[in-house]
């Protein structure tokens, strides 16, 4: 049996992002309940040399959402400016995320199968097929990213296990 492009992709930031989703609860939960300011969190990093925990949020979005709207454009770049969220704001995108995730048609993306999807950055430019870059280059990156939020809540604390960062498993019917 193929997999089709559509079935790589959206259920599979679906899953993760409910996971986030649901880390970023626990996270708050943990603030409410240990008198922390979710705004220390917000700006946290693992290591100096790293992006905070507010970049990874962005890249999550980037490596899925944006992914998608790449693979239709033809043409993926780093992500725009970091906005200035605060916890509640990360949270809130995360669902939009989700939900515009949700009205993706599998058909349309389907349809994409073997395109030319061009990453840019500035005059340095790699071509992908639409499969290669979502396996190769947009996946790694998003679950990168995710797994660094799920570890920086845990450095800070945040009772978490493995099992919080999967998500919804999908499971056969």
């Amino acid at each position: 049996m193929a997999i089709s492009l559509y079935d790589l992709t959206v259920p599979t930031y679906l899953q993760t992002l409910a996971g986030v989703s649901g880390v970023l609860d626990r996270g708050l939960s943990h603030c409410v309940d240990n008198n922390i300011d979710p705004a220390d969190i917000v700006a946290t990093r693992l290591f100096a040399d790293m992006a905070p925990f507010s970049f990874q949020l962005w890249s999550v979005v980037h490596h899925s959402r944006n992914a998608v709207e790449g693979l239709k454009s033809g043409v993926f770049t780093p992500p725009a400016k970091l906005p200035e969220l605060d916890y509640a704001g990360w949270q809130q995108l995360i669902l939009d995320t989700r939900k515009a995730l949700q009205a993706v048609s599998a058909v349309e993306l389907n349809s994409l199968e073997g395109r030319l999807v061009e990453f840019q950055m500035g005059q340095f430019k790699a071509p992908f097929t639409a499969e290669n870059f979502v396996l190769s280059f947009s996946l790694p990156n998003f679950h990168f990213h995710a797994t660094t939020t799920y570890d920086i809540l845990r450095m800070k604390g945040v009772p978490l296990g493995k099992r919080d960062y999967m998500g919804p498993l999908r499971l056969k019917a």
